[in-house]
C-alpha cells in the first residue's frame, strides 16, 4: 500500500497494531517524535556495530509490559539492522499485541525483514520516493537465480534446486538470499504491473523462506514449497 506524505505517518501508525514504513528513518523519527512526544519509544541500531541485537530488543520490549490505557508507540528505526534472533524476539510482541500498543518498523528495505514479520504487518511505501520503482540492489547472479525461481516450472525448479544445493559455502544463507530477492522482485512487479499472478506467488515464496530459516532441506523445500 502507499501513502502520500510523511505527515500521514502518525495517522497510519494509530490505525494498526503493527506497521512497516518504507521511508527514511530520520524523517520518520522527526515526524513521530513531534506528534506522539512522550508516548513514543525508539529503538535504533548500535552506533558502533550498526546492528540491533536480541538483548537490545528485549530491553526495548520491557516497556511493553505495562497495561496502558492510552496509545503508546514502539518504533524501530533502520529495522533492516535487526538480526534474525532480534526479529524473532520482537515477533513475540507482534503475535499478541496489547490494546493501545502500536509497533512501527521503519526501513527503506522491507525485503530485508523476515517473512514472518512482513506477514503480520501493514506495509506502506511513500509515493514521493518511488520506492517500488527502484531496482533491486543485489548481486547479479542472485538476481538471476531469483528471477528463475519466480517463473520456474517443475523441471526448472529441480534444476535450480540442484544448482543451489551444490554451492559449497553458506548454502542455506545463499539460498535464503535468493528467495528474499525473489520476494522483493515479486512485490515490486505486482505493484508495477498490477497482475494477480505475481501476488499469487508470494505465499509459496514466504513459506519457502520460513522453512529454510528453520533449517529445512534446501533442495527438498525449493521443489516442494514452490509447486
Amino acid at each position: 500500500m502507499f501513502f502520500d506524505s510523511v505527515t500521514d505517518l502518525p495517522i497510519l501508525a494509530r490505525k494498526t497494531n503493527f506497521t512497516i514504513f518504507a521511508v527514511d528513518s530520520k524523517t520518520a523519527k522527526n515526524v513521530l517524535e513531534k506528534t506522539f512526544k512522550t508516548a513514543v519509544i525508539f529503538l535504533s541500531p548500535d552506533e558502533k556495530t550498526n546492528k540491533i541485537t536480541v538483548d537490545m530488543v528485549r530491553d526495548f520490549t520491557t516497556h511493553a509490559a505495562t497495561r496502558d490505557t492510552s496509545d503508546r508507540f514502539f518504533v524501530v528505526l533502520n529495522a533492516e539492522a535487526l538480526n534474525p534472533p532480534a526479529e524473532n524476539a520482537f515477533l513475540k510482541c507482534l503475535e499478541e499485541p496489547k490494546p493501545h500498543h502500536h509497533y512501527v518498523l521503519v526501513t527503506q528495505m522491507p525485503s530485508a525483514l523476515l517473512p514472518t514479520v512482513l506477514s503480520r504487518a501493514q506495509v506502506f511505501y511513500l509515493k514521493e520516493e518511488n520506492s517500488l520503482s527502484k531496482p533491486v540492489v543485489v548481486d547479479d547472479k542472485i538476481k538471476e537465480l531469483a528471477k528463475r525461481l519466480i517463473v520456474a516450472n517443475t523441471k526448472q525448479l529441480i534444476e535450480l534446486a540442484n544448482e543451489l544445493s551444490k554451492k559449497k559455502d553458506n548454502t542455506r544463507e545463499y539460498a535464503m538470499k535468493v528467495v528474499a530477492t525473489a520476494i522483493e522482485i515479486t512485490y515490486k512487479t505486482y505493484f508495477a504491473a498490477n497482475q494477480e499472478k505475481f501476488l499469487n506467488k508470494l505465499p509459496n515464496l514466504l513459506t519457502l523462506y520460513e522453512n529454510l530459516q528453520k533449517n529445512g532441506h534446501v533442495k527438498l523445500h525449493i521443489v516442494a514449497d514452490m509447486l
